[in-house]
């Protein structure tokens, strides 16, 4: 990979691989099954897949915590391998582990973090991002003392504080209450708006959806699917329309059901369609045709979750 002078993604791989040597008696494990994949900057980029797809050891690498078996990766433009100490300082990383020394304090973990990275003390920002983690009040007391949801507010901070242009959270919300789940999200958007990279792997798929702008999905160590998240959501091509008449509708008539309608558990006409192949109007049109008064129409599309379930699914497990 050539790194242009004036463009380049803030994440980029090329054929990214990673095998784990087996136990004794077993055989390795290939975790990541060469990875090409590329962040824009200025994104917020969700990497989604299923518990053991790959994505911490993507992650991992891109960190400088996993070595790499072959492959290439740039953060930032800066080759992990010819220029790590670039790489690893362009990049923050909130862990999935709550690895927290349970003898500093707040305000301690947060300025041990800027020192490791040169930040010096007239610029370091320690109260400002403790403040915005709602940790303001619990900068002086022992990191042992925090409630879980605290410590990983606190890995938050500790990843943000030497300002790295891209910021990577792995499952960062796990165990937070809503309230501070959103007011962890209003910075984060903070950020993305002020130019900071954001990729984000989650469990709960309604955050991806309504935070981010891109969407890949790793599964059994191969990227299965990268695209805008409108783009991704549209190829499912699957859609719900549920009809309410004036009249009582004891059975569907053959017109009808030859359609494909059903009847939902709330009396109404529904039918599953394809946009791309029926028009909404043929399908209220043979309503009407059938002898009934449209009363009330209701829409349901195909969300992240669907398209993440019907790749995920079609997938073979590599065990069979």
């Amino acid at each position: 990979m050539t790194t242009p002078t004036d463009t380049f993604d803030a994440i980029n791989t090329c054929g990214l691989r990673k095998t784990y040597r087996g136990k004794k008696g077993e055989g390795s494990k290939e975790a990541l099954k060469g990875i090409d994949l590329a962040v824009p900057k200025g994104s917020f980029f969700a990497l989604l897949g299923p518990n053991g797809a790959g994505k911490s050891t993507f992650i991992n690498i891109l960190a400088g915590l996993v070595i790499k078996s072959g492959g290439e990766a740039q953060v930032w433009g800066r080759d992990i391998d010819r220029e790590p100490r670039q790489a690893r300082a362009a990049i923050g990383v909130v862990p999935q582990e709550l690895n927290l020394d349970a003898f500093f304090t707040p305000r301690e973990v947060v300025e041990f973090q800027a020192g490791l990275y040169g930040v010096p003390r007239k610029e370091r920002a320690t109260m400002e991002v403790l403040d915005a983690m709602g940790l303001a009040d619990k900068a002086d007391v022992y990191s042992r003392t925090l409630s879980g949801g605290m410590r990983r507010r606190l890995l938050v901070a500790k990843a943000m504080i030497h300002r790295p242009p891209v910021l990577i959270l792995d499952e960062p919300t796990a165990g937070v209450d809503v309230e501070l789940r959103q007011q962890l999200w209003r910075y984060i958007r903070e950020l993305n708006q002020d130019g900071t990279t954001i990729v984000l792997t989650t469990h709960y798929l309604e955050e991806a959806e309504e935070l981010c702008d891109h969407i890949a999905i790793i599964s059994q160590g191969e990227l299965v699917a990268s695209e805008p998240k409108e783009l991704l959501i549209s190829r499912l091509d699957q859609k719900t329309i549920a009809i309410r008449v004036a009249e009582e509708v004891a059975v569907l008539p053959d017109s009808l059901a030859a359609r494909g309608a059903a009847l939902d558990d709330f009396g109404r006409i529904a039918f599953a369609y394809q946009p791309s192949e029926t028009a909404i109007g043929e399908l209220l049109a043979a309503v009407g045709d059938a002898g009934f008064t449209i009363a009330d129409i209701s829409t349901e599309e195909s969300d992240l979750e669907d398209v993440f379930l019907s790749i995920t699914r079609s997938i073979p497990d590599a065990a069979e």
